[in-house]
Parts: C-alpha cells; sequence; structure tokens
C-alpha cells in the first residue's frame, strides 16, 4: 500500500513527460518552419537564376 502512495505522489516522470512533449512541439514547428522558409529560398534562387540566364 505504501507504494501505491508514494508511486502516485511521485511527479518526476510526468516532468520528464511534459518536458518530452514541450520538445517535440518545439521540433515540429521548426520543422514546419524550415520547410516553408526552404521553400521560399528555391523560389528566390529559381528567379536569380531565371534572370541571370536570360539576361546574360
Amino acid at each position: 500500500m505504501k507504494f501505491f502512495r508514494k508511486l502516485r505522489r511521485n511527479e518526476e516522470g510526468a516532468t520528464a513527460i511534459e518536458y518530452g512533449l514541450i520538445a517535440a512541439l518545439i521540433a515540429v514547428a521548426a520543422i514546419t518552419a524550415m520547410q516553408s522558409l526552404g521553400k521560399e529560398l528555391s523560389t528566390t534562387f529559381n528567379k536569380v537564376s531565371t534572370t541571370m540566364s536570360s539576361s546574360v
């Protein structure tokens, strides 16, 4: 019985899970931002390449 009471009061595991979820959320946000930035960079480089090719 003491074991279950102690286990119920122990919040270290819950804290670790919360930090893990926060890290996962930050990772998803970073990946989404990088994908968007990558698409914009690709578009910009394609425009520059086209402009340079047509001006030569």
